[in-house]
């Protein structure tokens, strides 16, 4: 006698099918921006119905959010990864493994670049982006620079009379404008590297 067969519907991860779509975001940040990324190109991107796009994000504004949250995610796991990479857990460390890994000097960080780059641009016709919604990655990466900085001051590593809040948010304008003249054809990403390492050096003492 045979048993008879039972479909068993299959079980859908939500939050795998909500970083596929939002990954997909992000591919359309790296290649052509955010201005025109509609939820139907999305959807086609991530080889998805628009309606499934739309059943995951109800707006375009929170697909946007979510996926920037996920880049976010991508990013601290390569600072993470260049740290780790540098040995000891040492404010210089920690400084120099951050800007550099955020800095486009290979496939994975020039694909970052390009990504937020969509989103920076994005928020110049609607400031309120982030605003509305807290603070953002740089943020987070400034405020982690200026307790290294506060740290190596307080190890006697760097002067004592410079302001960390103001060294931090230079450093990361820095690495910012730096990846931006390589994404502009300006220099390649040694020649910025190069630059980048000459004022970490500087600003550490020997």
């Amino acid at each position: 006698m045979f048993q008879e067969r039972i479909a068993v519907p299959k079980r859908v991860n939500h939050e795998i099918r909500r970083r596929q779509i939002g990954e997909a975001l992000l591919r359309i940040a790296s290649a052509r921006g955010l201005q025109s990324a509609s939820m139907r190109e999305v959807a086609a991107e991530a080889g998805v119905s628009l309606r499934l796009v739309q059943y995951y994000f109800h707006t375009k504004e929170e697909l946007l959010l979510t996926s920037l949250a996920y880049l976010g995610e991508r990013l601290a796991t390569r600072v993470e990864n260049h740290i780790r990479a540098l040995g000891p857990v040492t404010p210089r460390n920690i400084v120099y493994g951050t800007l550099t890994a955020i800095l486009p000097t290979d496939a994975e960080s020039l694909d970052l670049t390009r990504a937020y780059t969509g989103y920076y641009t994005l928020v110049f016709t609607d400031p309120d982006l982030t605003t509305r919604h807290g603070a953002t990655y740089p943020d987070k990466v400034e405020r982690l620079l200026a307790m290294q900085l506060t740290a190596a001051q307080q190890a006697g590593q760097i002067d004592a009379t410079l302001n960390p809040e103001t060294i931090a948010a230079g450093l990361l304008a820095l690495t910012n404008g730096l990846g931006s003249s390589v994404l502009g054809g300006q220099r390649d990403g040694a020649a910025a590297l190069r630059i980048l390492i000459d004022h970490i050096d500087r600003l550490f003492k020997p």
